[in-house]
């Protein structure tokens, strides 16, 4: 019995000694100190030997199986820092050579702002949809409570579609839209309350200049349901202009007149080069809020009940009962955000894709 265990242990460890992968060494050791190796097995049958047997083989076997862990053991250590090694020298960078990076590019200004805009109201809540760019003049000015004399619905003032030679009679009843406000009241037809959306895209105005541009892009908002106040205005647009323009802003409503909104209220936000002091640290006005210590930022106000019956009237139900629910409507520009969050002084840059206003924001 003991001249085979010399002779299980003569093998395993020269089969040890002539492996050159780790993954070979595991194959062995299954081999020679698996469950089911024969060197195991004579230990676990010890017991079964006549007494005078049991102590001498019992030590042989266990000598011979810690002697074979042991060269095992030594072994993988030997090959892992070789195979590391040679892993190494085959990943060899040569850091001597020059380096080459291409470009990196970077989000325009007004996309960035779009989406730091969305990101914002969809953590307050409100939900993102998107409509037509051309659109009726019922949902562009009628359903929003515009005057039929209202300027805005001059041709002057608003890009009007031709007339479809396949409908005949048709006249002038499509534009351009204005505004984005038109999703708001098709939203409202299609959902019934409570319902809170803000609606981002292009808008489009015949005005060109260093603040206008016949393209521009809205970002215009929606809050219905029971019990809906100025407050929770105020409250929602200053969180959006902390968020925006600093933790320290403060933002203040001022009376104004929108068709859609009863009331209706201007919001400004306090200046942030100037701390909304109105001058500089040199003493001299702040050229950014001239003066007054506020920068006007986007109009708002309650929904005209005006708004909302027109709506029950289409969809049929007290759904929108002005009696029953309210709410608050908001609408900023998106490129006047970013002017004044970056310091564009000309709006007509955002346009021109001069590459050194782009690579400062890259």
């Amino acid at each position: 019995m003991n001249d085979r265990i010399a002779e299980l242990r003569a093998a395993g460890e020269a089969a040890v000694a002539a492996a050159t992968t780790t993954d070979e060494l595991e194959a062995l050791r299954v081999q020679h100190l698996g469950r089911k190796a024969e060197l195991p097995n004579l230990l676990r049958n010890v017991s079964d030997l006549p007494p005078e047997q049991r102590g001498v083989v019992g030590k042989a076997a266990n000598q011979a199986r810690q002697a074979l862990q042991t060269a095992l053991d030594a072994r993988i250590a030997e090959l892992k820092d070789a195979e590391l090694d040679a892993q190494l020298a085959a990943d060899r960078v040569d850091v001597t050579l020059p380096g080459r990076s291409e470009p990196v590019g970077g989000l325009h200004l007004l996309t960035r702002t779009r989406r730091d805009i969305e990101d914002i109201f969809l953590g307050l809540g409100f939900d993102i949809v998107e409509g037509p760019e051309t659109e009726t003049v019922h949902y562009n000015f009628d359903a929003l409570n515009h005057a039929p004399n209202h300027p805005a619905r001059d041709r002057a003032d608003t890009f009007y579609l031709a007339p479809s030679p396949n409908v005949p009679g048709e006249d002038l009843q499509r534009v351009l839209r204005t505004h984005t406000s038109p999703m708001q009241v098709r939203t409202m037809e299609a959902n019934e309350p409570p319902i809170a959306v803000i609606v981002p895209g292009r808008v489009y105005r015949p005005d060109s200049d260093a603040t206008h541009t016949p393209q521009f892009h809205q970002v215009e908002g929606l809050w219905i349901d029971v019990d809906v106040t100025l407050a929770d205005l105020k409250g929602v647009l200053l969180s959006f202009a902390r968020s925006i323009f600093g933790d320290e802003r403060e933002i203040r409503l001022r009376p104004h007149f929108f068709p859609f909104t009863e009331p209706s209220v201007e919001i400004d936000v306090s200046c942030f080069q100037c701390s909304g002091r109105g001058h500089l640290r040199n003493g001299s006005r702040c050229g950014l809020c001239k003066g007054t210590g506020w920068i006007e930022i986007l109009g708002s106000g309650m929904v005209d009940p005006n708004v909302l019956l027109a709506v029950g009237a289409v969809r049929g139900d007290d759904a929108y009962d002005p009696e029953k629910v309210q709410g608050f409507a908001f609408g900023m520009g998106i490129e006047r955000i970013a002017m004044l969050r970056y310091g564009v002084p000309d709006l007509r840059l955002l346009y021109e894709n001069d590459v050194r206003l782009l690579e400062q924001f890259a």
